[in-house]
């Protein structure tokens, strides 16, 4: 296997430099159109990076996934959910966070980088109350780098246009199952739609 092992080698390998746009595009705060975008996101992926490694973490809502607080601010509620908190560790030992937000049927991907810090102060929890049921923490985001992701990956995968999502996979329960001797897959797989409605939040 042959193993790139250099800055120098690398460039030598993709020789092309980066295009105009795609160093012009980057902010370091979010402009209008930015904001716009991301408001429209429900789902992002947060990423974080701490001892034990890197870690990738789903984050949905019903509704904007982030609340933007002002143009170098982002609000990302911490609502129910393993209790692994990977990603929540990691940020308290080390800021560094990116996150990548997905529109549905959009096939660009908005890309924020920054440093994080975890609120559970009441005047930012509340602002994600959902009845009664509020986060526990909030991830208060500093931008440094905001940029729209070209929209090569999205079209390549045909993420939003092929229609063949999920078919045969595996389910959780099955996953669970094959990681851990004795675990009852079956039961979780049937257990898990009524607990999910109302764990939600």
């Amino acid at each position: 296997m042959r193993i790139v092992e250099s800055i120098e080698a690398l460039e030598a390998l993709y020789e092309r430099k980066p295009s105009g746009a795609a160093l012009d595009k980057v902010t370091d705060r979010l402009t209008p159109g930015q904001s716009a975008w991301i408001a429209a996101s429900r789902f992002c992926i947060l990423s974080t990076v701490g001892p034990e490694g890197t870690d990738a973490s789903p984050r949905g809502d019903d509704g904007p996934v982030v609340q933007i607080m002002d143009s170098q601010t982002l609000l990302l509620p911490d609502w129910r959910g393993n209790n692994r908190m990977d990603s929540l560790r990691n940020i308290i030992r080390d800021g560094r966070v990116s996150l990548m937000f997905l529109v549905p049927g959009a096939t660009s991907v908005m890309r924020v980088n920054g440093r994080a810090v975890l609120s559970c102060d009441d005047a930012i929890t509340g602002r994600f109350a959902q009845g009664d049921t509020h986060p526990r923490s909030v991830i208060v985001v500093t931008v440094n780098e905001v940029y729209p992701q070209c929209a090569r990956a999205v079209l390549r995968a045909g993420l939003w246009t092929r229609g063949d999502e999920s078919g045969a996979l595996p389910s959780v329960g099955e996953l669970v199952a094959e990681a851990k001797a004795g675990f009852d897959g079956a039961a979780y797989d049937t257990e898990w739609p009524e607990r999910a409605k109302t764990t939600m939040w």
